[in-house]
């Protein structure tokens, strides 16, 4: 049995190596599922590194499930068929999910594609460790990085979605085929050891070949990687007795402060990485340049053929049109109050919320309650997108921003507000280009304390982030699910209303379609605008601004969510799994319907 198992994830593997591989001819004789063959040679090697990459890109791990359902709904981000409260889709995001969903409960759902992933990367490092002569071949030491990095991206997102989850972090054997729940104190434990193994494999940005693109691990990301867990296993989670920090010592909040601070100067003080202009950052993802050094971190590479950032997050295209062949983007978006979240001035709102689709190639207006997040579209890529089910676009996994505000916040908790001042203000200076002044009255006003800073960290992590799906760990990690989403809620009301901050908004919005023939001019979104001049100023259309419809099954508001968030932090362990456990796995301590 076990040498069966060994050999269908071996096969696997090859199959990678194969399609990576133009020397295959030049392995030894041996047979090709040997272990001893496949990671004494590089290219070899490299392929069980397509492997795991592969197990990224199927249908429903990263590329059509995980990365559309996990992380909403929030205040920041919503699915934009939330009011559809009883569709399975919206059920994933709508802390109301339960152990039948359809969309997940299947046998290659993303816990089987993610573990899928693990048992290769777990095989590759055993192999390289027994065969890789990593000590004498720092190529091959560098795969060796690369992997147990990859097996830590996947671990990292496990957690996230489903709080304990099975440690496995040998290959499979008969002993090991059906095994309980771990504590998640343990995976992260492994995980940060890893990480501190691999950045001694690991070059910088642009040090090697390997590391000029950011489709493959570098030391940047895997110290940013360890800085994320690590404010992740110090912070709050929602646990069998209830939302509370790990009782570890070893993770205790101070010490993980201080693990993220050094990896995050780390890579500051590298110069490995820039920011580039807000908009910049996300036209260069869309034109697919990938070049290493620059603001992102690490992409999951998407095949042509592959990934949906675009299809589900992108600005929707009604039609098709001379940007892409697809009718497609906007399964989920900002959420309305966002928007207005932003000041006027700050040039990351217009980057980030999208208030028009396209039909016929041209910007129409949409509503209030369905916005898209504009960091990725079809009319900023190079190519023209001809796949029905896919755009190939990658994902940013990390961006250096990440790195800074995770930087501040660390230095916040530890050294004070005065000294992490230094790193938000970067972010803050990209923001305000045009206004300096205005960021330096904003930090003199949040390094009074301690407590005012960490409350604009929440803050500019939400602006800075919108759309890249950070926020809903951010708030579990912070205990700040459940207030942010009832803050959210009540925001909801006003802004529909227009009561509170909202009230000088107008109820109407005023829109023409610009000279160019494409882009729409819109009226009523800012702050100051009126009825009455908008109704004055010639727009040739005007839409009442609202989040209601008569066919809604629910107001948005309460869609947003359906059970208690702080109860419902985690996604259950569906029953396909269950049923195929050996009575091993369970849902016990956490309550789904």
């Amino acid at each position: 049995m076990k040498k069966t198992l060994l050999h269908i994830t071996l096969a696997l593997l090859f199959v990678g190596a194969v399609s990576s591989c133009n020397k295959i001819l030049e392995a030894p004789s041996k047979s090709a599922l040997d272990e001893s063959v496949i990671f004494s040679n590089q290219d070899l090697a490299e392929g069980a590194v397509a492997g795991i990459i592969q197990s990224f890109g199927e249908t429903n791990s990263y590329r059509g499930r995980y990365l559309v359902f996990y992380g909403i709904n929030t205040d920041v981000e919503v699915n934009n068929s939330l009011k559809n409260t009883g569709d399975e889709k919206s059920r994933l995001s709508n802390y109301n999910t339960n152990v039948n969903n359809t969309q997940m409960n299947t046998d290659n759902n993303a816990w089987a594609k993610f573990y899928e992933g693990i048992e290769r990367a777990n095989l590759a490092i055993r192999g390289l460790r027994s065969y890789g002569n990593i000590e004498q071949r720092p190529e091959m030491a560098y795969i060796l990085g690369e992997i147990l990095t990859l097996r830590a991206v996947v671990y990292n997102d496990l957690v996230k979605a489903w709080g304990d989850v099975p440690a496995r972090f040998e290959p499979l054997s008969t002993a090991t085929i059906y095994i309980e729940r771990s504590d998640r104190d343990i995976i992260y434990k492994q995980l940060l050891a890893d990480l501190e193994e691999a950045q001694n494999y690991l070059s910088w940005p642009n040090q090697s070949t390997k590391t000029s693109n950011v489709e493959h691990i570098n030391k940047a990301f895997a110290k940013g990687l360890r800085a994320r867990l690590a404010l992740a296993a110090g912070g709050y989670s929602q646990r069998a007795d209830g939302i509370r920090k790990s009782n570890d010592p070893e993770l205790e909040s101070k010490k993980m402060y201080e693990l993220a601070k050094k990896e995050c100067l780390d890579i500051i003080h590298s110069g490995a990485a820039k920011l580039l202009g807000f908009e910049e950052v996300f036209k260069t993802l869309c034109q697919e340049k990938g070049q290493a050094g620059l603001e992102s971190l690490w992409e999951i590479p998407f095949s042509e053929g592959r990934g949906r950032v675009i299809f589900d997050l992108g600005v929707k295209h009604t039609t098709t049109d001379k940007y892409t062949g697809q009718n497609k983007g906007g399964t989920n978006g900002p959420n309305p109050i966002m928007f207005y979240e932003y000041e006027k001035e700050d040039v990351r709102r217009d980057v980030s919320c999208v208030p028009y689709e396209w039909t016929g190639g041209v910007q129409v207006p949409t509503n209030l309650g369905k916005w898209y997040f504009g960091k990725y579209r079809y009319e900023w890529m190079s190519r023209i997108v001809t796949s029905t089910n896919d755009d190939g676009l990658n994902w940013m996994y990390m961006r250096y921003a990440d790195v800074l505000l995770m930087a501040a916040e660390s230095i916040n908790e530890l050294d004070g507000p005065s000294a992490a001042a230094p790193y938000f203000k970067m972010i803050r200076d990209r923001a305000y280009p045009n206004n300096p002044e205005k960021v330096t009255a904003y930090m003199q006003q949040i390094t009074t304390s301690k407590d005012v800073f960490f409350n604009a960290i929440v803050n500019e992590r939400a602006l800075e982030f919108t759309g890249e799906m950070l926020r809903k760990g951010d708030l579990i990690r912070w205990n700040l699910l459940g207030t942010k989403l009832a803050e959210a809620k009540q925001k909801l009301q006003q802004l529909e209303n227009r009561q509170g901050k909202y009230a000088t908004l107008p109820t109407n919005i005023y829109y023409k379609t610009a000279t160019d023939g494409e882009k729409v001019e819109i009226y009523g979104l800012n702050y100051g605008d009126t009825d009455a001049l908008g109704a004055a100023e010639g727009y040739t259309s005007s839409k009442k601004w609202t989040m209601v419809a008569s066919s809604d099954q629910a107001t948005f508001w309460d869609a947003l969510y359906l059970r208690d968030p702080n109860t419902q932090q985690f996604w259950p362990i569906w029953q396909y799994f269950l049923d195929n456990s050996n009575g091993k796995l369970n849902n016990n301590g956490f309550s789904f319907q």
